[in-house]
């Protein structure tokens, strides 16, 4: 009969264990599982609810199996229940079946989570700050390769392709800031909580915290178990951060193509057409598209589980522990991708300089050195538009603008046909960027600022994740050396 059925008469029908067991998905946080037990093994020996020799048995009989490979088939409902069993057949009933004492699988399942979702974070943050890395490394020798900026897919105004990477840097910083600021809320310890409303026995919950490396307990014993808050910010997070990387994969998608030809994927992130000799797809980016599709499906899998749950813990909350792993899994995959993609990219710079030259760029420069000239912006920006439209008639650049079309687009207002005529011949792309001075702007001294701030920011959040990380390394290996004090 399985260990949680002593209620029930029967063992559950083989197809009925199929549909609850969820061993398939909690091999990810078996380590996790194995760690907690040890955990509260030694809190219970420490506040004299165990003996040494009965914590000696189980830490022993725990230490053996974080060996063990387990299998993703098995006739028990959860991993919980899978190691417990394990224990009590290795440090016998007497001993083993003590572990249990104080806890429940209701508080043993949202600590395994908490610490899942706590090294995944860390590991995104790493993968994060390498991606950025490559972003700002790209955008250094590409402080003066100009090309156009866009908006609604037309072209708007001249700038560099360093400003573009550093633009995807800041948004992949706001990615790794909600990570970060998200791991403090997961680092609680929700152990001891038990089932939904605590436990008589006298256990040290904060003792517990302390040995896996928790900043604090989930003081409430009801939200301790309950809620899953915590993951939805972690998937929302995530999410967020899978959207930006699609939007990166989209502009690359599309200055990939012969028609565009501002950048040339390297082959190791392209596919071949099965049929078309000349084709080289970007599958990698068409895939960042697709995945994130997918994490966003796991978000609103999440939150709909959620929405409709009451309070205490309720069997469907099982179902969101696929999403979580699934939705680590391929953000740290694609944002390894995205990086090794940006370290091998070739950049045409002379597409992008001529496409540059194919427009009207310079447009708002023009009306901006109208309005230093004492004219109304919306002035200017009506005589702008119409040299604009008789340029493009005429198929010639702003430049080539005659003396009596001159005249005909500034009809009706104060303007001097010899000023802005001067002001046209001053004004080029690399005056424009020469020009452009307002904080943040494409303008050739920011880009050289942005690059330098960015690389300390890069610098300081590297130090702040390995400190975390590292804590959790030390948490773990003082863990390991209690163990061994005990079983010696």
């Amino acid at each position: 009969m399985m260990m949680y059925r002593s209620r029930l008469g029967n063992n559950l029908h083989e197809i009925t264990l199929d549909y609850v067991s969820s061993i398939s998905e909690d091999v990810e946080i078996a380590f996790y599982d194995i760690v907690g037990s040890q955990a509260h093994t030694i809190m219970l020996y420490e506040n004299k609810i165990i003996t040494k020799n009965d914590a000696k048995k189980i830490l022993l009989a725990l230490e053996s199996l974080k060996k063990e490979k387990f299998e993703k088939k098995s006739d028990v409902e959860d991993i919980h229940e899978l190691i417990e069993s394990l224990v009590i057949k290795k440090a016998g009933l007497a001993s083993g079946g003590k572990m249990h004492t104080a806890r429940s699988r209701n508080d043993q399942v949202s600590l395994d989570i908490r610490m899942k979702i706590r090294d995944d974070i860390n590991v995104l943050c790493q993968c994060l700050l390498d991606t950025i890395e490559a972003l700002v490394s790209l955008a250094k020798p590409h402080q003066t390769t100009v090309m156009p900026l866009y908006t609604h897919l037309q072209q708007a105004q001249v700038g560099f392709f360093s400003h573009y990477l550093l633009a995807y840097a800041d948004a992949l910083f706001r990615d790794l800031d909600r990570l970060y600021v998200t791991y403090g809320r997961v680092n609680q310890s929700p152990l001891g909580a038990g089932p939904v409303g605590g436990t008589s026995i006298p256990i040290d919950r904060q003792s517990t915290a302390k040995m896996l490396g928790f900043s604090g307990i989930v003081e409430n014993s009801i939200d301790a178990t309950s809620a899953r808050d915590f993951v939805a910010e972690y998937v929302a997070a995530v999410a967020i951060l899978m959207t930006n990387l699609s939007r990166i994969a989209e502009d690359f998608s599309i200055w990939s193509t012969l028609e565009f030809s501002f950048i040339e994927l390297s082959d190791e992130f392209t596919s071949p057409s099965s049929v078309m000799p000349q084709k080289k797809n970007p599958d990698m980016l068409e895939l960042t598209r697709g995945k994130t599709a997918e994490i966003i499906g796991n978000l609103t899998s999440i939150l709909t589980t959620l929405k409709g749950l009451s309070t205490g813990y309720s069997r469907d909350l099982q179902q969101i522990k696929s999403s979580i792993w699934s939705t680590s899994k391929t953000a740290i995959g694609t944002l390894l991708v995205i990086k090794l993609m940006l370290m091998t990219i070739t950049v045409n710079k002379s597409k992008m300089k001529k496409a540059t030259e194919s427009g009207y760029l310079i447009a708002l420069d023009l009306a901006e050195k109208l309005v230093l000239n004492g004219i109304p912006f919306r002035t200017a920006h009506k005589v702008v538009g119409k040299l604009v439209q008789l340029a493009n008639l005429s198929k010639k650049p702003i430049s080539k603008i005659t003396p009596s079309e001159l005249r005909e687009s500034i009809k009706g207002t104060s303007i001097d046909s010899k000023v802005l005529s001067n002001i046209i011949k001053s004004t080029s792309v690399n005056s424009s960027l020469r020009d452009r001075t307002s904080e943040g702007s494409s303008g050739i001294s920011e880009q050289k600022r942005m690059i330098e701030q960015k690389m300390k920011k890069i610098n300081a959040y590297r130090e702040g994740t390995n400190n975390r990380d590292n804590q959790v390394k030390t948490t773990f290996e003082k863990l390991s050396k209690k163990v061994k004090e005990i079983t010696k």
